[in-house]
């Protein structure tokens, strides 16, 4: 072969090196940076410092197993200048996740979040004692929950009768950062309300010639009143026909609350003689209308149950023996519903707890 002919060849494969390497390197890279890699740390939080380099932070992710080798991570970094995008914060990784997922995670940013969950029906008392057991709410005890519920500026224009802001605290689970103050979640219930007291619902309390307060203190009687979905509406249609026709509504949960209102529920699921006779107008076995304010925190079905009763002549319900699920048989007259008591009685009687 002549010197000529070699030395073209040589170059060839140089030339074919310096294109194929390159190209090579940048698939290699790509399905490195694209790769979904599992690990077992998708539901704990990883902590980024403040201050930390792309290479601390690489070193930390390659300990946890989150990716599985630094360098191809840290070299896309430098490529495109992605470090000043880097946020501190507490992160969890999915599993699998790429390193391209984690970097655009870390470039969005996370925090820790706490939850808190208010459950449907639940009393100031019932949400200010859980609060009083989140650690990071850094609460005394109940008492100081129910003192910031006293606030009312966020629902003034809703309800200026409000002593506070029981059947406002919509129930939901609700994620706030750990420093987070006890007010401020208290204030996110409330708002939560708002949004879902829509205009739509507003116009409809306005047709049934009801202000917010009074359709949010049904919906507080429906929520611990019914246990099955489908029977809030005629739940709501005896207590609407109850109140045109002037009888006492007789429930339960608000004798429960004025006992609660006075210091004097003895919280042991009884209903005593003593809380049945006290002179309060929360107690609807004494005082026709409905109570001065709502007995609980009821939830969207509740709401939209007090907005659009069934349309009933039904002023009675008891529960159905022959069901466990919480359902009523509903009448329309004080006959057929004492059989259903003395039905549910006897039923009680067989069936001891």
């Amino acid at each position: 072969m002549s010197l000529k002919r070699r030395t073209k060849r040589i170059i060839l494969g140089v030339i074919f090196i310096f294109i194929a390497a390159p190209a090579a390197f940048g698939i290699w890279l790509y399905r490195e940076l694209h790769q979904p890699v599992s690990h077992n740390k998708a539901t704990e939080y990883i902590e980024i410092p403040k201050r930390s380099t792309p290479e601390a932070i690489a070193n930390k992710l390659l300990s946890e197993g989150v990716i599985r080798r630094t360098w191809p991570l840290l070299f896309y970094i430098k490529l495109t200048g992605s470090a000043k995008l880097i946020k501190a914060g507490e992160y969890r990784f999915p599993s699998p996740i790429t390193a391209l997922g984690v970097l655009k995670k870390l470039e969005e940013g996370e925090q820790r979040l706490s939850r808190f969950t208010v459950i449907e029906g639940w009393t100031r008392w019932d949400i200010a004692d859980s609060m009083a057991h989140v650690p990071e709410l850094q609460l005394k005890d109940g008492d100081a929950a129910l003192a910031l519920m006293n606030d009312t500026s966020g629902i003034r224009d809703l309800d200026a009768d409000a002593k506070d802001v029981e059947g406002y605290l919509f129930p939901a689970t609700y994620s706030y950062p750990p420093d987070t103050k006890a007010a401020a979640v208290i204030s996110t219930m409330v708002k939560r309300f708002r949004q879902e007291w829509t205009p739509e619902r507003a116009d409809r309390a306005r047709a049934l010639g009801m202000t917010a307060r009074q359709i949010v203190i049904i919906a507080s009687l429906i929520e611990t009143e019914a246990k099955l979905k489908e029977e809030r509406p005629k739940i709501a249609s005896v207590i609407y026909n109850r109140l045109h026709k002037n009888v006492a509504l007789g429930i339960d949960s608000t004798i429960i609350y004025a006992s609660k209102l006075a210091g004097k529920w003895r919280d042991d699921g009884k209903v005593y003689l003593s809380d049945v006779n006290r002179r309060s107008p929360y107690n609807t076995r004494i005082f026709s209308g409905l109570p001065p304010g709502p007995v609980g925190n009821p939830g969207e079905s509740s709401i939209d149950a007090a907005l659009n009763p069934a349309q009933t002549d039904y002023l009675y319900y008891v529960r159905d023996p022959a069901r466990d699920d919480g359902a009523h048989n509903f009448y329309n007259n004080s006959a057929d519903f004492e059989r259903g008591v003395r039905a549910l009685r006897e039923w009680e009687q067989a069936h001891p707890r």
